[in-house]
């Protein structure tokens, strides 16, 4: 099972981002494939294929008395097949490194996957990023990180596995 744990976003958020897509949410352009805004996540730490007791082992401990984060979405951005709203909030990266991502071999990206396309059409994001220049959405305190486990063959499908409650501030 693989494996990963996140931060979701309240509904209102996701509300906010998908209004920004407008009707194209159905219908983003050649080669692009929305995320489906019910799987909207954050990901703090991705571990692939691992045992979920294990894992949450590991995360009890880490994550135990870890401050909750206040957070936002930001423009966006790509990766190669990727494109993303980008994510800020004071305490973030400490917090996705508490839970494993400074074990990853690249540094830490905070972002929110809004579609997938092939690597090899490079522009087709590029209508999308004009689109969502500018964009931000409101605070939110993130209270919990999740763990998810990513399954099935066509797309991503995600399910939550465990909650770890964070601090609430000032305790």
């Amino acid at each position: 099972m693989r494996l990963f744990t996140a931060l979701r976003p309240p509904v209102d958020v996701v509300a906010a981002v998908a209004l920004s897509l407008g009707e194209s949410l159905g219908e983003p352009g050649p080669g692009l494939r929305w995320s489906a805004p019910e799987d909207w996540h954050v990901t703090l730490a991705y571990y692939g294929e691992a045992d979920p007791d294990e894992r949450t082992a590991e995360l009890v401990p880490a994550l135990a008395g870890r401050p909750a984060v206040d957070v936002r979405l930001t423009g966006p951005g790509t990766f190669p097949g990727v494109l993303w709203l980008g994510v800020v909030g004071d305490g973030l990266t400490r917090l996705a490194e508490a839970a494993g991502a400074d074990q990853e071999e690249r540094s830490y990206q905070a972002h929110l996957t809004l579609a997938r396309y092939p690597r090899e059409r490079r522009g087709a994001a590029e209508p999308w990023t004009r689109r969502l220049v500018g964009f931000s959405s409101r605070k939110w305190t993130a209270g919990e990180v999740v763990l998810m486990a990513s399954a099935g063959t066509v797309g991503p499908r995600y399910r939550e596995l465990r909650t770890f409650p964070l601090s609430a501030a000032g305790t």
